[in-house]
């Protein structure tokens, strides 16, 4: 290193007179400002400054690993400059010189900095820009931690050397070390700016340019050489030098909802090794560079977690209605569709796409903020208590094993100064891992969409259990940016080597990941029932698969095993699509009652509703009706699977079956006959009438329309859907306690009753499984919820009004 290698004393004037020289030459419109509003544990950054015409104001941030504090101009607006250190340079100039060596340097630099520009493209279209030289970066990068370690030896032996290098607020020399070490980065820096400058020139340089197979090369030289050192660059990316010359470690970061003052905030939560720190982005002008501001922070030393008898003094955490959420979906869904056409469309514009992109931002962003519900509560034994929603417990399980791990290091508490604590909120932005909330909208259009329709899972076993337990697992997939928890085993008693053997079905919608948690279940009651999105049971272990189309969607069962802190979870899953789902093949079979037709079926029975629907309502009005999620928490597919063969066969013992049976297994069983039909309920001759129907805006040509078509069903069809609709509405009066409310309903069994015809699907403007997804759910559902609503419906008033409408549709 050639600047340590100089005399202590040299050293420390060369470096004072370099910042000095840039400080005039490069920025000369900006001074120093440490002004950061923040005190003790919270802060508010302060507000972006102004010039006196009104126009806002730049700042500028160092682009290093250390983040240099930011730079700004007075609030008086006038230019200031920093004096050089006494000895440094000799002279004044007046006013009149300054200012016009300030315009002509300014003009100088400009010019230089686009020179520079042109000449780093050139070297890189030449392919010779850096890979002449990789291999003095290599041996810079092999001495960087040396230098390091040298300046912390300087610190320490001279106490001239230690001063310089300490940050210290409201003077000017402290700052050396900061640049000082900005300038050790820079040649690191500089490979990763070429790499990304090369990846975009190729991104918009046509294949068939002359320059495209040397930005290949060139690409493919850069990207080798930062993955051979890439071990050695990352724990300088991801760490700011704290003022003892302690590094500070990113470990973890991420978005997550906080709740504050009674609402839901998007936060970006940084988890450092000795402290968690809280930030929102601040509001800044097109073009001007984003930045952190520190809501709060907790040194990891002070950080607990708070137990559940503690949850009382936390704020209450308000959910939104779950069919709110679920209209929510839909709108997304829709939109994805009309990008899609728009994409296709020959005549399609960038500004429709743009405006529809920006439209599905809003709402996905909607949607990211108001569908967690699982609370992560945390506590500064010092001060304040903070809370976070969750969606998945996956997520929560994540940041405190994270957090736990760095506790078990001797930490020691801190209180940051507010230099120190602005320093580290400006690096937040360039340690940061996750840069955008995950939304479809900040994704390629490359970018897989993921799998729409049924993945069946087999959870088989699991086995490394140290001591015997009580065991569950739960599923969970991602959905529209976040994982939601989809299917759950039943509790396997006091085992170290639990069988499950239990089959799921779960809906995908667009979906890339499964995972599998493993927990022990509690039974202490005076921990049960403490906050209905609570969840008290121990987390043993858990890990996550990526949905691989080429994999899942393969006739056969994928047999696979996700390993998780000494767990092995044994399981099996195939992937049916959504086109193929939506499909109704009729039974071959002349007896039975799945896929056969509800006229034949009641004809045989002598009913007027089949029978398997009326045991199905009758018991889980008898036992299910109190229970949470019912109809909407699948059931084990395997149950679901016997009970079917119990009524296809007609088997003496269906009663005890039932009795006995889960009831999700019986709720299960009865949307799948219905989805079995070879037509759907309200039939495929009038479903295009219905969607006009539900589409009407006046209310007395609605309801004279829907009651039409009501009238207009089979006898066998109208039964059967009139005695559903009231069982639901029983149902949905025990939503206090099941939280099914009559719009959740109709979003469990609208496109199940009412689904449009082969011919409807396959018709040319419907051109990928989202579409089908999306196309015409929300009317659908809005036809159930419209007869739900509606007060009580009599057959026998249908039958009398039937002399004064025609029956043709």
């Amino acid at each position: 290193m050639v600047y340590l290698s100089l005399s202590r004393k040299a050293c420390v004037q060369h470096f004072l007179l370099c910042e000095w020289i840039i400080s005039q030459v490069s920025f000369p419109n900006y001074s120093w400002n440490f002004n950061y509003n923040t005190d003790g544990y919270e802060g508010d950054g302060a507000e972006d400054r102004k010039s006196q015409d009104g126009s806002e104001t730049m700042p500028f941030i160092d682009e290093s690993p250390t983040m240099s504090p930011q730079l700004c101009v007075r609030p008086d607006g006038e230019a200031v400059s920093p004096t050089p250190p006494e000895g440094l340079l000799p002279g004044t100039y007046g006013e009149r010189e300054k200012e016009r060596g300030r315009a002509v340097k300014k003009k100088s630099v400009s010019r230089e900095k686009v020179c520079e520009r042109e000449n780093s493209l050139e070297r890189l279209l030449r392919g010779r820009g850096m890979s002449n030289q990789l291999g003095v970066y290599k041996a810079f990068v092999d001495n960087y931690k040396l230098a390091l370690e040298t300046v912390e030896k300087c610190s320490q032996a001279n106490s001239q050397f230690q001063k310089i290098s300490e940050v210290t607020k409201n003077t000017y020399t402290p700052h050396a070390q900061i640049y000082f070490l900005s300038l050790l980065y820079k040649p690191i820096d500089r490979v990763t700016r070429s790499t990304l400058v090369l990846h975009d020139l190729l991104k918009h340089t046509p294949k068939e340019h002359p320059d495209f197979a040397l930005l290949q090369d060139a690409l493919r030289i850069s990207q080798n050489f930062l993955s051979s050192i890439n071990e050695e660059i990352d724990p300088r990316r991801t760490a700011v030098t704290t003022p003892k010359g302690e590094a500070r470690q990113l470990v973890k970061d991420g978005f997550l909802v906080e709740v504050s003052e009674g609402s839901r905030k998007l936060r970006h939560v940084f988890l450092f090794t000795d402290l968690l720190l809280c930030a929102k982005m601040k509001k800044t002008a097109v073009g001007r560079n984003q930045q952190y501001e520190c809501k709060w922070y907790i040194p990891l030393a002070d950080l607990t977690f708070q137990t559940l008898d503690d949850s009382d003094s936390c704020p209450h955490v308000q959910t939104l209605p779950e069919h709110e959420i679920e209209e929510m979906k839909i709108k997304i869904s829709v939109i994805k569709s009309e990008i899609q056409k728009e994409k296709k469309a020959q005549k399609g514009q960038s500004r429709i796409v743009d405006r529809l992109r920006k439209k599905m931002n809003e709402q996905e962003s909607w949607l990211l903020l108001h569908s967690p519900t699982i609370p992560f509560r945390i506590h500064n034994k010092h001060g304040k208590s903070f809370v976070f929603l969750l969606s998945s417990d996956y997520e929560r399980s994540e940041w405190r094993e994270s957090i736990q791990k760095l506790q078990k290091k001797d930490l020691q508490s801190c209180v940051l100064s507010t230099l120190e604590l602005q320093v580290l909120t400006s690096s937040c932005f360039k340690l940061r891992t996750v840069h955008n909330i995950p939304v479809t909208s900040n994704k390629d259009d490359e970018e897989s969409s993921g799998l729409y329709g049924f993945l069946h899972v087999i959870v088989r076993s699991a086995t490394g259990f140290k001591e015997s337990a009580n065991l569950y697992c739960t599923l969970e997939v991602d959905s529209f940016g976040y994982f939601v928890s989809k299917a759950k085993t039943r509790v396997f008693r006091d085992t170290t080597e639990p069988q499950w053997n239990e089959e799921f079905e779960i809906e995908l919608e667009g979906s890339q990941c499964l995972r599998i948690l493993c927990y022990e279940k509690c039974y202490d009651k005076s921990k049960l029932n403490k906050d209905d999105n609570e969840i008290v049971d121990k987390i043993m272990g858990k890990g996550q698969v990526q949905l691989d189309p080429q994999t899942v969607q393969s006739k056969n069962w994928h047999v696979d095993v996700i390993e998780m802190n000494g767990i092995k979870v044994e399981f099996s899953m195939k992937f049916t699509s959504r086109d193929l789902s939506l499909k109704r093949t009729p039974s071959k079979k002349q007896s039975g009652v799945f896929g056969v037709k509800i006229s034949v079926v009641t004809k045989r029975e002598r009913s007027k509703v089949p029978y398997i629907v009326r045991q199905c309502i009758e018991e889980v009005e008898k036992r299910g009706i109190d229970e949470v999620g019912i109809y909407r928490i699948s059931g084990v597919a395997t149950d679901i699977q016997a009970l079917k063969a119990a009524f296809d066969t007609n088997t003496k013992d269906i009663l005890v079956m039932l009795s006995d049976m889960d009831i999700n297994a019986i709720a299960g069983t009865l949307k799948l006959y219905f989805r079995e039909l070879p037509e759907p309920l309200l039939t495929d001759r009038l479903y295009p009438a219905f969607m006009e129907g539900i589409a009407l805006s006046d209310p007395a040509a609605k309801e004279n329309c829907m009651m039409h078509l009501l009238r207009s069903l089979p006898d066998p069809n109208l039964i059967t859907f009139l005695t559903l609709l009231e069982h639901l509405k029983r149902v949905a009066e025990k939503e206090p306690i099941n939280k099914m409310s009559l719009h959740n309903l109709a979003t469990v069994f609208g496109p199940t009753l009412l689904r449009p015809s082969e011919s409807e699907t396959s018709k040319p403007h419907i051109t990928m499984a989202s579409d089908i997804w999306s196309h015409d759910v929300m009317a659908q559902v809005q036809v159930l919820l419209y007869y739900l609503q509606h007060p009580p419906i009599s057959i026998a008033e249908l039958k009398r009004n039937t002399l004064y409408f025609s029956t043709d549709v």
